[in-house]
């Protein structure tokens, strides 16, 4: 048991609500500029994977306890981080308790209180329902209101590492009352709550144009009285990343500029110009292209890519899946669209150090020949165009993201890497607030993966790994029954998989869980589920008048926007 306990009081940092210095009087910055290149299309992050939605819903809506730019757990809307020492985590690991700071409002002026928490989880788990944060509450049995400050979660069995439900960007508290008729099926036609969370965070909505621009307001019942700085908030969605960081570093338009995947000599030109800077920190971001395990032959109508379309009819060759990563460049790939804000990769989880794998390193070293040799053997050969077959089936793919100039280059790249083994490739890219957005009745959702590989970035909160794991479950595969919003893209589905991640629910001993996580990543790049890329920095444009701003690559980036302000 004492190693468990090392394990629930070591992760976690401040166990008291936590300040900083106090603005002096609430709104008086006048209007904060931001930009996102990829529009946003929802402000409930339940129905949307994409960063841009969570990010800037977390303005908005919060989670009992987020991570701050250390990666350390500190609490949001609670008094302490429950752990075994200080008995908020129960001896056997079944449960913890959560203790509500009092007080605290929504911004409508009601009260937020135990009855919210437990209905946020009701929302997420509803039988008819597609969450997108499903694998946020993994393991979760039961959510009990103690009484109106106090929040019991209760586990199915021992879970060793339980900070995932409610905590980080990814799994907020939304009020009961404004979402109380949303559940289930009837969640994605709320369009005025999806529109327009009542929150606890520091900014309201006020108006909401989906793509394309919001507008908020400070919150007038923010629980600190001289906070935000800023009385208005406007986010401007739309454009490429270039113009964005041109908006922030040139121009001097924006204040902040989310997602600067732009060259890095084109930034560096920018820079010159002394508007602003590029802030960069670390965390779990990778580059990859999933591999759709199941056939998205558009033939098949409604039930392409998904289980009931059969099995991908090239991609489910393990050799075909392996010979597409070993044709490639990642160094190549890094030089020209990343520079220092990346680094080659065969991990899906990159960071911490401890949980850093080499089983993989094969990946980070281009070999052509290799991959030949491997699909001959595995009988694709080459026909008169040059292009691999076998039963009748070609290797030509439709390879799919989002538009950004870095990813049409790197798209560019791997298409004439798999030339040189005989693949083909049809190049598409997809409006990033729409490829992101998680509109179940769009065809262009990276969550639908109408083609056969698709690339893009993902993370997790937090430095923990269990619960971003937990996204490659058998029961995690999108599809018409859970809205398309299922958090497994690939269609990953592997029984043995499955029993490692329920292994890393039950294991306390941190080495352990290190090695059991770095047991599932292995198992996920070693069998094509996809291709790691590159380990991405998160590089965001900054005017030099913000001061405040604490850069966080294991939160929202805007996790402390309650704390910026404008220089005087």
């Amino acid at each position: 048991m004492r190693k468990v306990k090392i394990l629930l009081a070591g992760t976690v940092a401040a166990l008291a609500v936590s300040g900083s210095v106090a603005h002096a009087e609430r709104g008086t910055d006048g209007e904060l500029k931001i930009l996102f290149w990829q529009a946003v299309s929802t402000l409930n992050p339940y129905l949307s994977g994409g960063t841009k939605e969570v990010y800037s819903s977390s303005m908005v809506i919060e989670p009992l306890a987020r991570y701050d730019e250390k990666g350390e757990l500190t609490p949001t809307l609670v008094t302490e981080i429950p752990t075994a020492d200080n008995g908020g985590v129960s001896p056997d690991m079944m449960s913890m308790t959560w203790k509500l700071i009092p007080d605290v409002k929504w911004s409508d002026g009601t009260p937020f209180t135990a009855e919210d928490v437990v209905f946020t989880w009701q929302y997420c788990t509803a039988p008819d329902g597609g969450c997108a944060q499903a694998a946020q509450y993994e393991g979760v049995k039961s959510v009990e209101a103690v009484d109106p400050q106090t929040v019991k979660i209760t586990f199915s069995e021992p879970k060793y590492y339980p900070y995932s439900a409610f905590v980080g960007a990814q799994s907020p508290i939304i009020q009961k009352a404004q979402f109380k008729d949303c559940v289930g099926a009837k969640a994605p036609g709320c369009t005025s709550a999806n529109f327009g969370p009542i929150g606890t965070g520091p900014f309201v909505v006020k108006d909401f144009k989906p793509n394309d621009v919001i507008t908020f307001e400070a919150n007038p019942n923010y629980r600190d009285p001289a906070k935000p700085a800023f009385a208005t908030v406007t986010l401007k969605g739309g454009g490429d990343a270039t113009s964005a960081a041109r908006a922030v570093l040139e121009t001097g338009e924006f204040d902040y500029a989310w997602n600067m995947q732009v060259e890095p000599e084109v930034l560096a030109t920018m820079l010159q110009a002394g508007k602003g800077k590029i802030e960069t920190a670390f965390g779990t971001q990778v580059e990859r292209i999933n591999l759709n395990w199941y056939n998205p032959d558009p033939a098949l109508g409604d039930k392409r890519s998904t289980k009931e379309a059969g099995p991908h009819p090239a991609l489910s060759d393990p050799a075909v899946r392996r010979a597409l990563s070993m044709a490639i460049d990642r160094t190549i790939i890094d030089e020209a669209g990343y520079g220092e804000s990346g680094q080659p990769t065969c991990n899906i989880v990159p960071a911490p150090d401890m949980y850093i794998s080499t089983a993989n390193d094969w990946c980070l070293t281009q070999d052509i020949e290799g991959a030949k040799k491997l699909l001959d053997e595995a009988g694709w050969t080459p026909g008169p165009d040059g292009i691999r077959a076998k039963d009748g089936v070609r290797l030509s793919f439709l390879y799919q993201t989002s538009t950004n100039s870095v990813r049409q280059a790197t798209q560019e790249l791997v298409k004439d890497m798999w030339s040189q083994i005989g693949v083909a490739s049809e190049l598409r890219n997809v409006s990033a607030s729409v490829f992101f957005g998680g509109d179940p009745a769009s065809p262009d959702t990276f969550q639908k993966f109408y083609a056969d590989v698709e690339m893009y970035t993902n993370n997790f909160d937090g430095t923990d790994p269990e619960k971003y794991l937990a996204e490659w479950l058998c029961d995690k595969v999108p599809g018409p029954e859970n809205g398309w919003q299922g958090q497994n893209i690939p269609r990953y589905c592997n029984p043995e998989y499955d029993k490692l991640v329920a292994e890393l629910a039950k294991t306390g001993d941190l080495g352990k869980r290190a090695e059991l996580a770095r047991k599932a990543n292995d198992m996920l790049t070693a069998e094509g589920a996809h291709i790691p890329l590159i380990h991405r920095g998160q590089p965001s444009a900054v005017s030099l008048s913000i001061e405040g701003l604490r850069m966080n690559a294991w939160d929202s980036e805007l996790w402390n926007v309650a704390d910026w302000s404008r220089k005087k």
